[in-house]
């Protein structure tokens, strides 16, 4: 009997996804909770496991296909039933003693081989699909490929969800066109609503980062070794936020209809720039995280988001976002809003610059920042002093670390 495999349910914010890849191909053997296909949806991408081992039977969806949870992707046949079908193709006993995957199996049932004459260079001596294929290269004349005696399910190849089709113009001038992912198109649709539907205002203020800076220095090698977690700027960030959060709680409110919900917690999104776009997973509760609390959650989302496995819990919700376009050079930026939320703080490079202190002229390491807000709900005053209070926290850390 045929295992199904099934699209996961998909939370009630995600009407459906797409079918981006698949690693196996029918004849393909899988192993229970091997990863066979990856569904993009517009927040992440999610991997499908197999249910249980044995032979990827049929595909049911191809790449590119939109599907919606509990949809059937593909069949598996058991190993059982392999095992039959192994002991049918290869009727000798000197050859049922050599264990084939079932692609390798089927290439060398098609084309009559003795398995035991060729050399395999897979773990233990196995065959792998690679060492029958160069063995009938060198059976079959040159201008004959091995790929030419597979059929047609053997030799397919994963499709990309999107080919890119190139028209060159004359003059040689190459141009692509291709269609967003279902992430890029979502960002798109996001960062346009922000503009179309807030009141959106964004406020400047400079932060002497030296205090900061000599902290860090002074502290990092321990903090490190007591928490196994190195002590970055953004901690400072997501404390001194929480803290002028506090102070003006309408920044930390969103807007619904005509109503105001203003939010008793306080849940950081984090921007992260990925090779799919730019995601803002949310720290949950970060007022109630110490400074190795907060890195160590950064540590782990920026670690999710290079191997692909944020998840949809990492990235609902949210009150308010930090994000540090300095990390790239950015010197000034006008941070464009994360809806429903009213505002978001973007820092900057920080660079050596001249200032007065006392009469004198000094060099200090000084940061840009920016607060874009929505000042249907936030008063240029309350933005204002909410940016002040943000940059006294961060010049003097006594204010973080004392709660005062």
């Amino acid at each position: 009997m045929s295992i199904s495999v099934i699209t996961p349910n998909l939370p009630e914010s995600v009407s459906d996804a797409t079918v981006v890849v698949w690693h196996k191909q029918p004849g393909d053997s899988v192993q229970k909770n091997e990863n066979l296909v990856d569904l993009e949806t517009d927040k992440v991408v999610l991997e499908v496991p197999a249910p249980e081992s044995g032979v990827l039977s049929a595909i049911l969806k191809e790449s590119g296909a939109i599907v919606n949870g509990g949809e059937l992707l593909a069949t598996i046949e058991p190993q059982v039933s392999q095992a039959i079908t192994a002991e049918k193709t290869i009727p000798t006993a000197q050859n049922a003693a050599i264990p084939l995957s079932p692609s390798v199996r089927r290439i060398v049932h098609e084309n009559t081989l003795d398995p035991t004459l060729i050399k395999g260079s897979g773990k233990d001596g196995r065959l792998t699909k690679g060492d029958v294929l160069d063995h009938l290269n060198k059976q079959q004349p040159s201008e004959t490929k091995a790929a030419d005696v597979i059929t047609p399910e053997v030799k397919q190849k994963p499709i990309e969800v999107i080919e890119p089709i190139i028209t060159i113009s004359a003059g040689h001038r190459p141009e692509q066109r291709v269609a967003m992912t279902r992430l890029r198109a979502k960002i798109a649709e996001r960062l346009l609503q922000a503009q179309q539907n807030a009141a959106m205002l964004t406020t400047f203020n400079e932060v002497n980062m030296q205090n900061i800076i000599d902290l860090r220095n002074q502290y990092k090698l321990r903090f490190e070794q007591k928490h196994n977690a190195k002590l970055g700027f953004m901690s400072f960030f997501v404390k001194a936020s929480i803290e002028a959060l506090k102070r003006f709680p309408a920044i930390n409110a969103s807007i619904d209809n005509t109503d105001i919900i203003y939010h008793g917690y306080y849940d950081i999104g984090i921007a992260i720039s990925t090779p799919r776009g730019l995601i803002v997973p949310v720290l949950r509760d970060a007022d109630q995280l110490d400074f190795a609390g907060i890195e160590k959650g950064i540590v782990d989302f920026g670690e999710k988001a290079r191997s692909g496995a944020l998840s949809f819990d990492d990235l609902k919700g949210g009150t308010f976002t930090i994000t540090n376009g300095g990390v790239f050079g950015s010197m000034l930026s006008t941070p464009i809003l994360n809806p429903p939320q009213c505002a978001i703080l973007g820092m900057h490079a920080i660079k050596d610059r001249a200032v007065v202190e006392n009469g004198q002229i000094i060099i200090r390491p000084i940061m840009y920042l920016a607060l874009s807000y929505d000042h249907r709900l936030v008063d240029g005053r309350e933005a204002v002093q909410f940016l002040v209070t943000i940059k006294e926290c961060l010049e003097a850390p006594a204010h973080l670390l004392l709660n005062i």
